[in-house]
């Protein structure tokens, strides 16, 4: 996220904290053991969250005895982490221009949100905040396009994406291509699955940025063809595959 933030995320999330918080997977127990052991995270290292959402990974940090500090520039999303995680400091910012002094920190996370940052100046901030050797890991969640409720919802929401960022894109990787502040960011892959009731499964979809811009009787539309999707009164499982990129600073 920019500091001037891109529409989709500066209004969608701004209006779906909730359904976010409801609707959104946490991350898988595999994939954050791998984050914890390659980013050294434990009592007495200081970890950056950035742009940490309703706290969805913050959680799993703050579990390990290290001090979190959450940095997140919706104001909806990040009172919705401070209710749910009261001795975080969680603080408005962007990744960049990170409100953390130089070699601040010992290690940084990004979940669900690095294609929505300028590559080239977050990369910038992330070395200078973070102190020599220190390592980062990009996370995302993906939706499992051969599961067929999956690739249903992916087809519902495609419409409006227009030239909102994903995760998917190749700007991202070009920037850590072209730098020579990180080491080439290391992929690993692990399964995922969200068992979710019929309105939390609605809330998954309210809760994509680009659907949450959209008028209340168009988004109250879709949420019905979510429905329609589901089982009566039954649970679904949505499969994912979460990527940990992990890198780390260089001199």
């Amino acid at each position: 996220m920019s500091p001037e933030l891109h529409p989709s995320a500066a209004v969608g999330f701004e209006r779906a904290s909730g359904a976010y918080e409801r609707g959104r997977p946490d991350y898988p127990a595999d994939a954050v053991i791998h984050v914890v052991e390659h980013l050294g995270i434990g009592p007495g290292r200081r970890v950056l969250d950035l742009a940490a959402g309703t706290g969805k990974l913050t959680r799993a940090l703050v579990a390990t005895g290290a001090d979190v500090v959450a940095v997140e520039p919706v104001s909806a999303m990040r009172a919705t982490l401070a209710s749910g995680l009261p001795t975080v400091h969680a603080v408005a910012g962007t990744a960049e221009a990170l409100p953390l002094a130089d070699g601040s920190v010992d290690a940084a996370t990004v979940a669900q949100a690095f294609h929505w940052f300028d590559a080239s100046a977050a990369i910038d901030e992330l070395h200078r905040v973070l102190r020599d050797r220190g390592r980062l890991c990009l996370i995302w969640n993906v939706r499992d396009g051969t599961d067929p409720l999956q690739a249903s919802l992916s087809a519902l929401i495609a419409p409006y994406r227009a030239a909102t960022p994903s995760h998917g894109g190749e700007r991202w990787r070009k920037a850590f291509e072209q730098t020579d502040r990180f080491t080439m960011p290391e992929l690993a892959t692990f399964r995922h699955e969200q068992r979710l009731d019929v309105e939390r499964l609605v809330d998954r979809v309210v809760s994509v940025s680009f659907i949450a811009v959209l008028d209340d009787d168009e988004r109250a539309a879709l949420a019905s063809r979510v429905r329609a999707l589901a089982p009566p009164g039954g649970e679904v499982v949505l499969p994912y595959r979460t990527d940990v990129w992990t890198t780390q600073r260089r001199r």
